[in-house]
């Protein structure tokens, strides 16, 4: 086993958590989870994403949030940026990092983005191209990589050829993502072999949702590769607006509970950590999606 010392998380909660949220959850909210994320010790967030209102309403606020962020330094603040509408737009904001995103499923990305997955990458080079221009970085995001709601399983092989497209114009770094949490450990470690064949272990990141409760099995199975960067969301916050019953994010408290367990540093307070999922989870008048932080909750009370 080559397990890694130090595990990094990207907290992806305030933007892909709360972007499927029904109710809108004003600015103020969003930033003050960001600070609660910082101080907790996450170094990778998340922030919003530069998409049209129109299509994703609850990140309308996406400039304010990221004007209201009194950031950290050695934390980096990234965003979504879908096109060069919302690179220009989000460029105002001072990103550290953009994020762009491909699916490995043909399918998904008709009905996700109306193009194939070769014209989806296409159109991300103009917006990775003036990103490395304004020395920010890019991280893309492979959605679908193990299983599609519409095509059923999805062969390495996809997974492969997406990352060498996103290679090809200039994307920094992958995340292989569970999309609907379908995975499995032995399914998960072959869609990040196949990214492995093009990526180094340094530049790739695991993403994996809890649908049928294999998230944290799969993200053991990645650490055992020597794998030591995962996107995690707060609270187990998210799901995917394109994929029926596919539930939250890994919870990061479950992700740190386990890493800690394990003897793996993350430089992360799990207990302040727990606060902040609580915080958000009050607000949205629901408990914490996280057993570990529900465990620490009711140990609280107790």
């Amino acid at each position: 086993m080559n397990l890694p010392q130090r595990v990094k998380l990207v907290e992806v909660g305030p933007r892909d958590g709360l972007q499927n949220e029904k109710q809108p959850v004003p600015a103020a909210i969003k930033v003050e989870l960001v600070h609660r994320l910082q101080a907790a010790g996450l170094t990778e967030i998340e922030v919003t994403s530069f998409v049209s209102p129109k299509w994703v309403p609850q990140m309308a606020d996406n400039a304010e949030v990221m004007a209201g962020v009194q950031r950290q330094p050695g934390v980096r603040y990234s965003v979504l940026t879908p096109n060069m509408q919302g690179f220009d737009a989000a460029v105002k904001s001072a990103p550290d990092e953009i994020v762009v995103f491909g699916a490995a499923s043909e399918a998904f990305s008709q009905k996700n983005i109306n193009c194939s997955i070769a014209e989806s990458i296409e159109r991300f080079r103009p917006v990775v191209e003036a990103a490395l221009a304004k020395g920010i970085t890019v991280r893309g995001a492979i959605s679908c990589a193990v299983g599609c709601p519409y095509e059923g399983e999805i062969a390495p092989e996809r997974v492969a050829l997406v990352a060498q497209l996103m290679h090809g114009i200039g994307v920094q770094h992958v995340g292989v993502a569970d999309t609907i949490g379908v995975g499995t450990p032995l399914k998960v470690q072959r869609a990040l072999d196949a990214a492995l064949t093009v990526y180094t272990i340094d530049q790739i990141s695991g993403h994996f949702h809890d649908t049928y409760g294999m998230a944290l099995a799969n993200t053991l199975a990645s650490l055992q590769m020597g794998v030591w960067q995962f996107d995690t969301s707060v609270a187990g916050l998210g799901g995917c607006p394109y994929a029926k019953g596919a539930t939250g994010n890994v919870a990061s408290e479950d992700v740190v509970y386990l890493l800690h367990g394990m003897g793996i540093a993350t430089g992360i307070d799990l207990d302040k950590l727990v606060d902040a999922g609580a915080f958000i989870s009050d607000f949205l008048q629901r408990k914490p999606n996280s057993r570990a932080a529900t465990a620490m909750l009711n140990k609280r009370q107790g």
